[in-house]
């Protein structure tokens, strides 16, 4: 008997566009352009040293049909001071997770001044903001329909600020510049890609600049052939 395959959709975003990393960003950019993917969303870091030919490069992406989100400030933890931080950021992070270890209102203006860079750059203004490190912090839940975007990613989905209801999706991610990070990143992401499958929600595929060089290449490129169908953030999100 003929057992129909499920299809998989998936989300795929770039993390870490920065001008330092434009180069990678670009080896990346261009063959998801090719293949015709549907819309790639770029997680843009504003509070780095951007020219104004890097502003250039980022408006031909988004005239290409990339799709711009928030990612931090600078997407570098200045301090790390609580024991969770701490732990964070020996286990995933290590200095990225930016708004760990924050206060509260240093935080609602980190994110503020983050989507105001767009609208003074003349980039639109994004809906999606995305935490260092899928770390949003210590924020109060009913605090957050007041933020200008209208949706936040974490590691266990998508945040619709309107209503804070969570869309649980599952995730991956190829950032494994050593074997522990590859032993642990692999079967995360095979699993991820089953439970995608079983669940008929999307795949997110979280790809940062350097993965094409890193262990898990590979598996990066063979997860986004095993997709069918690509989504924005915008349209998932309203589903």
């Amino acid at each position: 008997m003929h057992t129909e395959q499920k299809s998989l959709t998936a989300l795929v975003s770039i993390h870490d566009v920065m001008p330092e990393t434009l180069g990678h960003c670009t080896s990346l950019i261009e063959p998801l352009l090719k293949r015709d993917l549907g819309p790639i969303t770029l997680l843009v870091v504003p509070g780095r040293e951007w020219s104004t030919r890097d502003l250039v490069t980022l408006r031909a992406w988004q005239a290409a049909g990339c799709q711009l989100a928030g990612h931090g400030w600078t997407h570098e933890a200045t301090h790390i001071h609580t024991l969770y931080h701490k732990l964070h950021s020996l286990i995933l992070s290590r200095r990225a997770a930016e708004h760990l270890s924050q206060q509260e209102g240093n935080l609602l203006a980190l994110i503020r001044r983050c989507h105001g860079w767009f609208v003074e750059h003349d980039l639109g203004a994004p809906a999606l903001y995305v935490p260092p490190a899928w770390a949003l912090g210590n924020i109060r839940s009913p605090l957050l329909a007041d933020l200008p975007f209208t949706m936040i990613e974490v590691l266990r989905g998508v945040i619709r600020l309107q209503d804070q209801s969570l869309l649980r999706l599952p995730l991956t991610g190829y950032e494994a510049d050593n074997s522990w990070r590859a032993w642990n990143l692999k079967p995360w992401n095979s699993w991820n890609e089953k439970r995608a499958i079983v669940s008929g929600k999307p795949l997110r595929i979280g790809i940062h600049p350097y993965d094409n060089e890193l262990r898990l290449s590979r598996q990066l490129w063979q997860q986004l052939d095993h997709c069918q169908a690509f989504v924005g953030y915008e349209k998932c999100a309203a589903a």
